[in-house]
C-alpha cells in the first residue's frame, strides 16, 4: 500500500539531530531561528506547576519543521534528561510501527487495512477487523468506556504474560455483556484493539513488539530512552528510571511507553517533515498524511463539531468547517501531550506525570487549552 523508502542513519546524539538536514530544501536543523518569545508559555508552565499539588514537575520542547527544535522549558524537579510515563500519548507512536511495516514490502506481508483474520493464526471471534481500524478505535470491539466488564481482556494491563498470549486472548474472548458493532460503524476510544494491533504487529514482524519499534523507528530516529512497558496497573513501581519500567514482554500497545523531551521531539520532526528522522525516511509523506485522516467522522457515531480522530491522532475541528484540520493532539491520561500544527510547521511534546488520572487530565487539558496557545501565539508574533 505504501512504498518503503531507506536512507543512511543521522547520527543518535542530540547535538547531530539537530545538525541534520531536514532534506527538503537544503536547511539545517540548527540554522538561526527567527526571534521568538516564549516567555509567556514558560512563565504559564511554571504558575501550572507551582498551583497543581500532583506535579513536582514539567517540561516542554518545541520543534519547527525547519529549524528542529526552537525552545524548552523546565519547571519544578524536571531536567532535560526526565523520563515520563505516557499513558495514551503512546497511541501516535504504536501507529507509526504499524504504518512503517505495511511499507516494507520486501520483508513484511502486512496491509494495514486488510482483515486481520489474515494474518493471525487463530480462529476469533471479531472477524473482518483490520489493523487500520484497531489503531482509529473504529473496529467495533468495545473500548475503554466499557472497560469495567472487561473481563480476559484485562490482560493488557498486566504486567506479567506475553504480548502475544494476551492478543490471543482478546481475538478469541467474545465480550457478549458488552455492546460491540460491525467493524467501521461505530467510534470506541481505546482498550483491547490497541493490544490486538500490537500482537498483529508481532506475527507478522516476528519478533517482540519492542524489537520491531526499535528497528522500524527507534534506531532510525535516534530515540535513547523511548521504548513499551506496562505500569499502567503498577504505577508506584515507576521511580522514573527507565529499568524499574515493567512489562516489556507484554507492553501496552496504546499507553505503556516511557520518553524524555529529545526522544519525542525526534517523533514530532518525523511528522512535520513528511516522516523524515533527519536525513532518513523513516515513512512515505503519505504515510504521514494517512494518519491524520478523520475515522471518527467518517463513522456518523460522532458530531462534526466534536473531535475526530485519525490514528493516534485527536484531529481539532478547524473553526472554518469547510477548511482542513490543522491541530492534531495525542493526549495521555498522566498528563503528557505531544502535538502537530500543520499550518504552521510546528509541534511540540509536554511532559507532565501524574501518578492518578484526576491530576493526569488535568495536566493534559491545561497543555490543550492553555500552554499550546501561547505556543502559536509566540509563532504567530514572530512571522514577517
Amino acid at each position: 500500500m505504501f512504498e518503503m523508502r531507506n536512507a543512511a542513519l543521522c547520527a543518535v546524539s542530540l547535538v547531530a539531530l539537530y545538525g541534520c538536514t531536514d532534506g527538503s530544501d537544503g536547511s539545517s536543523f540548527n540554522a538561526p531561528p527567527v526571534p521568538m518569545d516564549f516567555s509567556a508559555a514558560d512563565a504559564s508552565l511554571e504558575e501550572f506547576v507551582a498551583a497543581q499539588p500532583g506535579f513536582s514537575g514539567a517540561s516542554y520542547i518545541v520543534v519547527d519543521k525547519a529549524r528542529g527544535v526552537i525552545h524548552q522549558h523546565l519547571a519544578g524537579d524536571h531536567r532535560e534528561d526526565t523520563a515520563v510515563l505516557l499513558a495514551s500519548t503512546s497511541k501516535v507512536p504504536s501507529s507509526m510501527l504499524l504504518m512503517a511495516l505495511a511499507e516494507d514490502d520486501e520483508n513484511i506481508d502486512f496491509e494495514i487495512d486488510r482483515s486481520i483474520d489474515d494474518y493471525l493464526p487463530w480462529v476469533g471471534v471479531w472477524p473482518g477487523r483490520t489493523a487500520e481500524q484497531l489503531v482509529s478505535n473504529t473496529s467495533g470491539i468495545p473500548g475503554l468506556g466499557q472497560i469495567s466488564g472487561y473481563g480476559a481482556h484485562t490482560c493488557q494491563y498486566s504486567p506479567e504474560g506475553q504480548l502475544r498470549d494476551c492478543g490471543q486472548t482478546i481475538y478469541q474472548t467474545p465480550l457478549d455483556n458488552l455492546e460491540s458493532f460491525p467493524p467501521g460503524t461505530n467510534f470506541d476510544y481505546g482498550g483491547s484493539p490497541w493490544q490486538l494491533a500490537g500482537t498483529v504487529a508481532e506475527v507478522v514482524g516476528g519478533a517482540s513488539w519492542n524489537q520491531l519499534f526499535d528497528q522500524y523507528i527507534g534506531q532510525p530516529c535516534g530515540l535513547e530512552v523511548f521504548t513499551y512497558g506496562n505500569n499502567l496497573a503498577t504505577v508506584a513501581d515507576w521511580t522514573g528510571d527507565p529499568d524499574s519500567l515493567r512489562g516489556r514482554d507484554n507492553p501496552n500497545i496504546e499507553g505503556g511507553a516511557i520518553s524524555n523531551l529529545a526522544d519525542y521531539a525526534r517523533l514530532i520532526s518525523l511528522h512535520l517533515n513528511e516522516g523524515r528522522c533527519g536525513d532518513t525516511q523513516v515513512l512515505s509523506a503519505e504515510a504521514v498524511a494517512f494518519m491524520q485522516r478523520d475515522r471518527a467522522w467518517a463513522t456518523g457515531s460522532v458530531p462534526p463539531d466534536a473531535a475526530g480522530y485519525g490514528m493516534g491522532w485527536w484531529i481539532a475541528p478547524p473553526d472554518d468547517s469547510a477548511a482542513a484540520p490543522t491541530l492534531f493532539r495525542d493526549p495521555g491520561a498522566f498528563g503528557a501531550l505531544s502535538w502537530i500544527d500543520t499550518e504552521r510547521g510546528i509541534g511540540g511534546f509536554i511532559a507532565i506525570q501524574s501518578t492518578t488520572f484526576a491530576d493526569g487530565s488535568t495536566g493534559s487539558g491545561y497543555g490543550a487549552s492553555e500552554l499550546i496557545p501561547l505556543l502559536q501565539a509566540a509563532y504567530d508574533a514572530a512571522r514577517p
